[in-house]
């Protein structure tokens, strides 16, 4: 792994997410996507050379909606980016953690990710990151 790729974060409404991120870090978000297979829409700041992700559910059903139902707003999972993401999920189920996705899938900005399921990482959602080239 070579640095951390973001934070995310979950909450309810993004617009009063993306003026409260702004206002704290002086700053504006610098993009927002929605990603149709998560469920969400994602906004992300610049803090140095790391970035925050809000994520706000768009449906009731979305894991970022389960998520702040059953522990509400706040730190979701960190990502770390990746050079090469099949290689590095092999290897993590080789050493004993469990992928919540076989292969990777396309996320927000422009990458490959994988998640960790957090029962083999003392409760962390761990995402994988890798640039699409």
């Amino acid at each position: 792994m070579n640095k951390i790729e973001h934070i995310g974060i979950a909450v309810k409404n993004i617009a009063e997410s993306n003026a409260l991120f702004a206002k704290l870090l002086g700053k504006p978000y610098y993009k927002s996507e929605r990603v149709e297979s998560e469920g969400v829409n994602t906004s992300f700041f610049m803090v140095g050379n790391n970035k925050v992700e809000l994520l706000e559910a768009t449906t009731a059903n979305s894991p970022i909606a389960k998520f702040i139902e059953k522990k509400g707003e706040g730190i979701h999972h960190i990502a770390f980016d990746v050079d090469d993401i099949v290689a590095e999920m092999a290897r993590l189920k080789n050493e004993g953690f469990t992928l919540l996705n076989e292969r990777p899938k396309k996320g927000a900005d422009n990458k490959l990710v994988c998640f960790l399921h957090p029962k083999g990482t003392k409760g962390v959602l761990i995402e994988l990151c890798q640039e699409i080239k």
